[in-house]
């Protein structure tokens, strides 16, 4: 079994079929059908650039509906194992709230009532089940207002319903109020300095596969590793991840490093040449001689 080599040395084959695009989502498509472009743009260009590698998946990092823009990474072939990643980090949004009346003058304080903890029900057409939780609103802030509109910029924890929000927002005002254009702005780690559009990936590939230039593709598709980046680390000896790769725990004699995170956090394992090995959870104490120090949750090797 080989290991992967460090991520700035890989090859474009390397990158489509284990990477991730910072995508502008446009209106009209849901998550779902882009993932699927992606995943067949990819296919075929591996196809006809004469490549041994190729996919057969691809998934995106939290689902916008179809009229919402903006901040979609993309994870391509065996980088979809890292999804889990992007429920450990926030979201930012921006936002227009319209309301059914004259903005309040007291509207910012009202606003700012929202920031903390709230409760929140999933609405009925969402995946999950309808019971109440509780969602973090990291920073709610007004940017501007007219007559009938608020626009919003908000930091928040993943799973909060925006649109549930802005409807919550309109009763606390007095007027009642609706979603009007949602743009997500980023998704931990990744935001919308580094976007780039389905024409930007699609040019990408084209220039790599039939000119054979790469330096579109490697600009756009970035090593798996990105998606890591907020994440804590571990990095294991190579000897250690390939034990990994046949399903073994990381052992306290294999860590080389480690963040210093309370146990039970998700982390990633690294070789020392900054490969990524796998997800886990911290059980143990990594400075040990003996015993298990991560759990595996998902092997990316």
């Amino acid at each position: 079994m080989t290991l992967r080599g460090p991520p700035a040395d890989r090859s474009p084959a390397e990158r489509l079929t284990f990477g991730v695009v910072n995508l502008d989502k446009p209106p009209g498509p849901s998550s779902h059908q882009v993932s699927g472009w992606i995943r067949d743009a990819v296919a075929d260009t591996l196809e006809t650039a004469g490549a041994e590698a190729s996919i057969d998946r691809a998934a995106h990092a939290g689902t916008l509906d179809p009229k919402v823009t903006g901040c979609l990474p993309i994870m391509l072939g065996d980088a979809t194992r890292l999804a889990p990643v992007f429920l450990e980090g926030g979201k930012e949004y921006v936002a227009v709230l319209e309301c059914h009346g004259p903005v309040p003058s007291d509207v910012e304080s009202v606003v700012a009532e929202f920031e903390g903890p709230i409760y929140q029900k999933p609405p009925r057409k969402s995946a999950v089940s309808r019971r109440l939780r509780v969602r973090e609103i990291y920073e709610l802030d007004v940017l501007e207002t007219t007559d009938r509109q608020v626009l919003l910029r908000m930091r928040c924890e993943s799973g909060t319903y925006v649109r549930k929000l802005c409807h919550d927002l309109g009763l606390a005002l007095g007027t009642g109020a609706h979603m009007g254009h949602l743009r997500r702005t980023a998704t931990d780690p990744f935001d919308d300095r580094t976007l780039y559009t389905a024409h930007d990936f699609l040019d990408a590939l084209a220039f790599w596969a039939e000119d054979g230039d790469p330096e579109l593709l490697s600009e756009v598709v970035e090593p798996a590793e990105r998606a890591l980046e907020h994440i804590p680390s571990v990095t294991i000896a190579e000897s250690a991840a390939r034990e990994v790769a046949h399903g073994a725990q990381v052992y306290a004699p294999g860590v080389i490093a480690a963040d210093d995170v309370d146990r039970g956090a998700l982390v990633a394992c690294y070789t020392p040449n900054d490969a990524a090995v796998c997800l886990g959870r911290l059980v143990g104490d990594p400075d040990a001689s003996e015993g298990t120090v991560v759990e595996l949750e998902r092997v990316l090797v």
